[in-house]
């Protein structure tokens, strides 16, 4: 009974103990301890099993139990100190909060016999301050009513001498004491309600009305519209009634320019008037050297007169120009006819001249937005009439050397007076546009001249496959008239010289280029009456000579400089014209006709190599192969189609060496060509023998290496062919190889035959299979057959490809053509 209640003890003890986690972890950072038997997840057996690992260790267990007794009774004397301690506590705790209340209630005693005592300071200082406060304001009063009454006195004495200086003409004191007055006045601005600032006010206001009218009166007086000075004129009275005007209304000062300004150019009008001789284009340096005289007589007599920042030099001369451009425009509008282009020039030279001496002169600053708009980038360095600018020789030879973007000395400042007076010739710019169409055209009419008086380039010589020098000289001429024409303006004589340009662009490649390029007695694939001949003699092809595989070259190179430099042109007028025009300016048209006469050029290359190896491919389609006994060394034909590759190829790569990409691509377009047609003749040599095949096959491979060394045969230095080149001569080789592969395979079974056809050559063409069954001389039963098991070992194509399988199937083969063909050249020849 004893064990079980004590049992019933420590369960409910162990259930009275059990912690929570964050309470025991509190515990353990308080009291940290080793100890295994303060640990939350304690455990008995565990820890007996610590004490008493083995048998031999039960001996100490007296030991064990007395030292856990031991230490059970140090846990409760611990225990009753504690609970001892804890017995007054409760007691202590009340003692203590009620001191803290009693101390709590005396601090708030005190703070609040602070504040009572500091409110009672604060009135005390409100009283005695109050007093001083009234003196302050009282202070600033009396100051602010001595300084207006010191300021109304200076106004009303101000006003009354004002009156009076200037009922005298005194403007010199005048013009100091108005702007103090002013200055004075513009304190009042908040009195204004009081009527006596405000008739002191109006008073201001009539004096300075006065002033204005007076002192207009005075300068109509001195500068009578007549254009006679009255002698002895007041300057020194004047000078200082511009000082006034200065602070007046700015109208005054407007006026008082203008006015001077018109009397000053009243004698230019007269001497150059419409109707005298003096007007005209041809003496226009004279009304250039008019104005500078005034000038310079105007800074003489009236220079110290008026004020500098007026700038009434440059107001003088900006008014001679708008006068002046209005007056030639007029001029020009009624004597239009009589405008010739050398005049024109002459003139616009002279005037553009005179804009840059301004430019050097004046700063520009008095110019508006409505007198004259200002370019938007400063004129280019390559303006012809600038003193300092670069001769026409250095810019011939940049051209020459096809440099349209040569670095350039750094640009003049901009200009603002460029286009002030010149701009009234642009109505008129068409005269030079029609002019340099005219010389345009002159200069293709001789390039023409001189080519045939000249002759294409010689062989062997620095000219062969050089570019022609007409066009060079032709770009040299384009840059100049787009130099001249940008300096003459920047809107719609620029799109109209650029339309010029387009037009003799074309010219140019079609009757100097295209129009000397060596014209073929027949076309690759053609058959004439003299092909005929010519093959009935025996004879080959007719062929280009060296002069004119060199003149086809030239004139490649020629097409391609063309190319190049005209996109640089078309750059170059993007940049001479107004932004608001670029889109206008295309020369795709022409770049394209350029490519069409370098793509021209590079076909009759081809087609003449071409031409010149069909005798031997045809020669090999006539042989009889089924007759060939034992295989040797290369056959004739292959002899000859390398001859003629040696021939030609390295004079070619020559005459191109300054434009390898296009020597490149007619090796490519000849491989394009050449191969299928070797096909072509390789389906007509039947029937084929196993020794004829081999032949066959040896002559192909010869001819593979042969044209995979095409771009660098005959050449000392060997360079690698291009990857692009080597691509169609390995593939289309290979094919001619796989079907000789083909022709050399027995035919029986047919099975492997066709299943090692569509190995060979992956071709579902039922035509082709039927050029190789006819190739190995199979009667037709025997093909029927096998295109019939052809058909079946096919894969399903889709509906379209079948569709057109079955359409060509029941159309002429070649083979039939060719027969029909060889059929008509029989009967010629027998005519013949």
């Amino acid at each position: 009974m004893m064990e079980e209640e004590d049992l019933e003890f420590v369960e409910e003890l162990e259930a009275v103990l059990q912690l929570t986690p964050d309470v025991q972890l509190a515990i353990e950072q308080v009291f940290p301890s080793q100890d295994p038997l303060d640990r939350a997840d304690f455990n008995a057996v565990e820890y007996i099993n610590t004490l008493f690992p083995t048998e031999q260790s039960l001996a100490n267990i007296d030991e064990v139990v007395n030292k856990i007794r031991l230490k059970i009774r140090r846990l409760d004397d611990n225990i009753r100190t504690v609970v001892r301690g804890q017995t007054n506590v409760g007691q202590d705790g009340r003692q203590a909060l009620e001191e803290a209340q009693k101390a709590i209630q005396q601090l708030f005693g005190k703070i609040k016999d602070i504040k009572d005592k500091a409110e009672k300071s604060e009135q005390m200082v409100k009283e005695i301050t109050r007093d001083i406060k009234q003196l302050d304001h009282a202070k600033r009063h009396l100051t602010t009513s001595i300084t207006t009454l010191n300021h109304l006195h200076m106004l009303a004495g101000g006003v009354d001498s004002l009156e009076a200086m200037t009922r005298r003409r005194q403007y010199g004191e005048v013009a100091n004491l108005l702007q103090g007055v002013m200055n004075v006045l513009e304190h009042f601005h908040k009195y204004m309600g009081i009527p006596q600032i405000r008739q002191l006010s109006e008073r201001v206001k009539a004096a300075q009305t006065e002033l204005g009218q007076q002192i207009l009166a005075d300068f109509e007086e001195a500068f009578p519209s007549q254009g006679t000075k009255r002698p002895g004129g007041p300057s020194n009275v004047l000078r200082d009634a511009c000082l006034i005007a200065n602070i007046l209304d700015p109208r005054i000062k407007q006026e008082i320019i203008k006015k001077f300004i018109k009397q000053h150019l009243s004698e230019y009008l007269v001497l150059f008037q419409e109707n005298q001789d003096v007007a005209w284009l041809d003496k226009i340096d004279r009304r250039y050297a008019w104005i500078k005289r005034q000038l310079v007589d105007y800074e003489e007599k009236f220079g110290r007169m008026f004020p500098r920042e007026w700038y009434m030099t440059e107001r003088i001369a900006v008014e001679f120009c708008h006068v002046t451009r209005t007056e030639l425009a007029k001029i020009m509008r009624t004597r239009a006819k009589e405008i010739e282009v050398k005049l024109l020039l002459f003139a616009i030279q002279r005037t553009t001249n005179f804009e840059g001496f301004l430019a050097k002169r004046f700063s520009g600053c008095t110019l508006t937005d409505g007198a004259l708009k200002k370019l938007e980038s400063p004129p280019p360095s390559t303006n012809p009439f600038l003193e300092d600018e670069s001769t026409p020789e250095m810019e011939e030879l940049a051209m020459e050397k096809g440099d349209l973007d040569q670095p350039k000395k750094p640009k003049a400042p901009d200009n603002p007076f460029h286009g002030i007076v010149s701009k009234c010739f642009e109505p008129h710019l068409y005269v030079y546009i029609e002019s340099q169409d005219k010389n345009l055209g002159e200069l293709i009419d001789r390039f023409v001249a001189d080519f045939k008086a000249q002759g294409p380039p010689k062989p062997n010589t620095d000219e062969a496959g050089a570019v022609l020098p007409s066009c060079a000289d032709l770009f040299v001429y384009y840059k100049k008239c787009m130099v001249q024409c940008s300096q003459l303006s920047t809107g719609e004589p620029m799109i109209a010289l650029s339309t010029i340009f387009q037009k003799y662009l074309r010219e140019y490649a079609w009757k100097i280029l295209s129009g000397n390029l060596p014209k073929t007695t027949s076309s690759s694939g053609g058959l004439t009456i003299s092909s005929l001949l010519k093959e009935k003699e025996g004879s080959e092809a007719a062929k280009f000579t060296l002069e004119e595989l060199c003149l086809i070259c030239s004139i490649l190179s020629t097409a391609e400089y063309c190319l190049a430099t005209t996109q640089q042109l078309e750059e170059k007028l993007k940049e001479k014209v107004d932004i608001s025009l670029t889109e206008r300016i295309n020369l795709t048209g022409e770049m394209d006709t350029f490519s069409t006469v370098i793509s021209n050029s590079i076909q009759l290359l081809v087609q003449d190599l071409d031409a010149a190896c069909d005798p031997a491919l045809t020669a090999m389609s006539k042989m009889q192969w089924q007759n060939v006994e034992h295989v040797g060394d290369q056959s004739p034909y292959v002899t000859s189609v390398i001859l003629h590759i040696k021939q030609n190829v390295p004079i070619i790569r020559d005459n191109l060496a300054s434009t390898r990409k296009y020597f490149t691509q007619f090796c490519i377009k000849f491989a394009n060509s050449f191969i299928p047609k070797f096909i072509t003749h390789l389906f007509k040599c039947k029937p084929i023998s196993m020794v004829g095949a081999e032949q066959l096959l040896l002559d192909t491979h010869s001819l593979k290496m042969v044209l995979l060394d095409l771009p660098s045969i005959g050449s000392q230095v060997v360079r690698k062919a291009p990857a692009s080149y080597t691509k169609i001569v390995v593939k289309g080789m290979t094919r001619a190889e796989m079907i000789l592969k083909v022709v050399m395979a027995p035919h029986e079974p047919s099975v492997v035959f066709v299943d090692n056809y569509i190995k060979l050559l992956t071709d579902c063409n039922t035509e082709t299979f039927q050029k190789i069954l006819d190739m190995k001389g199979l009667k037709r039963s025997e093909q029927s057959s096998m295109l019939e098991l052809f058909r079946q070992r096919l894969p399903i194509p889709p509906a379209g490809p079948e569709a057109s399988s079955s359409l060509s199937l029941l159309a002429p083969t070649p083979e039939q053509e060719s027969s029909r063909i060889r059929k008509l050249e029989k009967l010629i020849k027998k005519r013949l």
